[in-house]
């Protein structure tokens, strides 16, 4: 039988490519799930299945902040740098989570726990500033929630209740876990 992934450029009897550009995210997905991360020889293999150049797979995986080229800590922490996010303090809650935890953006703890990433978007404007950690959505982050998140206060019930005035009560809104 055939290679499945043959991919060729001229008219030889190779099996057509069952697996096409588009499905580049789905894939390297998959192998983020499988091993946490994407290595340099994953991306290779994934530009011969797919009949692409290896830059190509290398610049999918480095824009997308939820793709990791180096293995993560336990926990990633993904911090909202959108202008909404910025407007509403994220800066602050990067440095917090930068002293509690020892920490640069982009790094990793020493003890492997933790990863702390900034990210574009995660889809909470109206709840900035805003955080991914662990599958879960956590929005009107303050700086006083920062170290209880960080502890694994991942159990707080849901946050958003209203006041006498209608308004939604500020704090930390935990939304789902994401599976």
């Amino acid at each position: 039988m055939a290679n499945e992934y043959a991919c060729k450029k001229d008219n030889s009897n190779a099996q057509p490519c069952r697996e096409t550009r588009d499905q580049l995210l789905p894939i390297l997905q998959r192998v983020q799930d499988e091993k946490g991360f994407i290595s340099d020889p994953d991306m290779q293999r994934i530009a011969d299945r797919l009949g692409i150049h290896p830059v190509e797979v290398y610049s999918v995986v480095t824009f997308y902040s939820f793709l990791n080229i180096e293995k993560p800590g336990e926990h990633v922490i993904y911090v909202s740098d959108c202008i909404s996010g910025v407007m509403a303090g994220s800066d602050r809650i990067v440095k917090e989570c930068e002293k509690k935890r020892n920490i640069k953006v982009g790094g990793t703890t020493e003890d492997k726990n933790f990863t702390l990433k900034k990210t574009s978007c995660i889809g909470m404007f109206e709840h900035a500033p805003a955080i991914f950690v662990d599958g879960k959505l956590i929005g009107n982050v303050t700086l006083n929630d920062v170290d209880g998140i960080i502890k694994g206060v991942e159990n707080l019930e849901n946050k958003i209740e209203q006041d006498n005035s209608g308004q939604k009560r500020q704090g930390p809104v935990i939304f789902s876990k994401l599976e």
